[in-house]
C-alpha cells in the first residue's frame, strides 16, 4: 500500500486534481501569470523549467548596490540603530536575529496552545513529525505571525509586501540535511520568500538546533534543472529530494561553508533569506525536545510555486 501511495505522489495528474479540487485558490494566480507573462493554467504543473528565457528583478538588498542603497533608503533611519546593523548584517550574511522577540509569557501561550491543538486533535503529525499550518486554527498564532513590526521589517528586507503562506511546529529537532528553502517554496522572480525560526525553548546543539552557513544566500539559487532531479512529462523525479540535498552538500564542500548553530533562549527569532542553506543538527541527546515554530511568507505580487513538486502555492487567503 505504501510503494502504491508513494507511486501516486510522483504522477502529475494527482496534482492537476489536486488543484482543480482547490481551484478557487488559485484563480487569483491569472492575473500574477498575465503579469509576468508565463502563458499557461493556473492548474498545471509548474517549474523554473517555465520562467527559461525569462529577465526578471532581484531584491534589492541582493543587488552589488545594496549597502549604498538601504543607507539612503528613507525608512532605513526609523529602525533601531540595532535594527539598522541587523539589516545590514542581512545583504552580507542573509540572516539577522531578533533577540527575545517575544516575551516568556508569549512562549508559555504558545506552547498551552500547541498542546491544546494536539489534545483536541484540531492539528495533527506530519509523516515528517511537523505540525502544518497550526497558526490557522489559533487566535494566538495568527497574531504573531501578522506581527506588524516582524512583517515590515521584512517587506524591507525584500522590497515588497510580505504575507504569511505556511507555519510548522515542531516538538523535536527536524536533523533535516542542508538545504534551502526555495526548492521548495519557489517565487517568480526569485528570492521574494522569508521564513521566521522561533525558539520556544532552549536551543543548542544537543537537542537538534537549528545551523545555517552565513553568505550561502549569495550562491546561485539550485533548481530541478541543476541536479539529477529525474522524473520527465507525466511523473516527478522520485529520489529528487534525496539527489538535490546530495547538490547542496558538494556545494557547501566547493565553497568551503562554515555552519554556524542558533544557539537560541525561548522566545529568540531568527529570520533567513529565500536561498540561506540551513538544516537541523543531528540529535545528541536522546528523547530531548526542540520546541520551535517557523512560518514561511511570500510576497504578495510573485508567482509562488513549489519548485520540487511543481505545484502552484495554495495560498492562504
Amino acid at each position: 500500500m505504501q510503494k502504491f501511495l508513494t507511486f501516486i505522489r510522483t504522477l502529475k495528474i494527482t496534482y492537476i486534481l489536486y488543484n482543480l479540487v482547490h481551484y478557487r485558490r488559485l484563480l487569483s494566480n491569472r492575473n500574477l501569470y498575465q503579469k509576468y507573462g508565463l502563458k499557461k493554467s493556473v492548474f498545471a504543473p509548474i517549474s523554473s523549467s517555465d520562467f527559461r528565457g525569462f529577465t526578471s528583478e532581484i531584491p534589492w538588498l541582493d543587488r552589488e548596490d545594496a549597502h549604498t542603497a538601504v543607507v539612503n533608503h528613507p525608512e532605513f533611519a526609523a529602525f533601531s540603530p540595532e535594527i539598522q546593523q541587523q539589516i545590514l548584517g542581512w545583504i552580507d550574511h542573509g540572516f539577522l536575529i531578533l533577540k527575545q522577540f517575544i516575551s516568556s509569557e508569549k512562549v508559555a501561550q504558545i506552547n498551552e496552545e500547541v498542546d491544546r491543538l494536539i489534545r483536541e486533535k484540531v492539528v495533527s503529525f506530519h509523516a515528517s513529525g511537523r505540525i502544518m499550518f497550526a497558526y490557522r486554527q489559533s487566535a494566538i498564532m495568527k497574531v504573531l505571525v501578522a506581527d506588524k513590526m516582524l512583517v515590515k521589517l521584512m517587506s524591507f528586507l525584500t522590497g515588497k509586501k510580505m504575507k504569511a503562506f505556511q507555519s510548522i511546529n515542531f516538538l523535536k529537532g527536524s536533523q533535516q540535511r542542508p538545504h534551502s528553502d526555495s526548492i521548495h517554496m519557489t517565487t517568480f522572480p526569485l528570492g521574494y520568500l522569508t521564513a521566521t525560526w522561533l525558539a520556544l525553548e532552549d536551543v543548542n546543539d544537543q537537542n537538534g538546533g537549528l545551523i545555517y552557513y552565513p553568505g550561502s544566500h549569495k550562491l546561485p539559487y539550485i533548481l530541478n534543472n541543476d541536479f539529477p532531479y529525474g522524473g520527465g512529462f507525466f511523473t516527478l523525479g522520485s529520489d529528487a529530494n534525496r539527489h538535490y540535498e546530495d547538490k547542496i552538500e558538494a556545494l557547501i564542500k566547493e565553497y568551503n561553508l562554515q555552519p554556524a548553530t542558533f544557539v537560541a533562549q525561548p522566545g529568540d527569532l531568527l529570520i533567513w533569506h529565500a536561498n540561506l542553506i540551513h538544516g537541523g543538527h543531528p540529535i545528541q541527546k536522546a528523547g530531548s525536545t526542540r520546541k520551535s515554530m517557523v512560518v514561511h511568507y511570500f510576497a504578495e505580487d510573485v508567482i509562488a510555486y513549489h519548485e520540487m513538486t511543481q505545484r502552484p502555492a495554495l495560498r492562504w487567503e
